[in-house]
């Protein structure tokens, strides 16, 4: 089985920073993309950023330039630096792997069970 833990989360004010980190352990082969999703209430899930195994990144429009997003391959780990946090950022933060358990499995797409961002004015 593989675990996706979260932590970094937190309640800051309106330009602060954060960084969330996500160590994935487990039965694992090998990790491939690695992402960031956040959800807000009353919205659907969307697409941070995410991260091919090679540190290929992609990002949102709205947090391009604000967020970073990075990994440690020899640690299974994916962070994010949030940077200039605005209200809207508010949401439910959760990352997602894709994993391998064996060579010969295909990836499989685990989540984490989510961080709380609290961005006031």
């Amino acid at each position: 089985q593989v675990q996706l833990v979260e932590s970094g989360g937190g309640s800051v004010q309106a330009g602060g920073s954060l960084r969330l980190s996500c160590a994935a352990s487990g039965s694992i082969f090998s990790v491939n993309n690695m992402g960031w999703y956040r959800q807000a209430p009353g919205k659907q899930r969307e697409l941070v950023a995410d991260i091919t195994s090679g540190g290929r990144t992609n990002y949102a429009d709205s947090v391009k330039g604000r967020f970073t997003i990075s990994r440690d391959n020899a640690k299974n780990t994916v962070y994010l630096q949030l940077n200039s946090l605005k209200p809207e950022d508010t949401a439910v933060y959760y990352c997602s792997a894709a994993v391998r358990t064996h060579w010969y499995d295909r990836f499989v797409d685990y989540w984490g069970q989510g961080t709380q961002v609290t961005v006031s004015p």
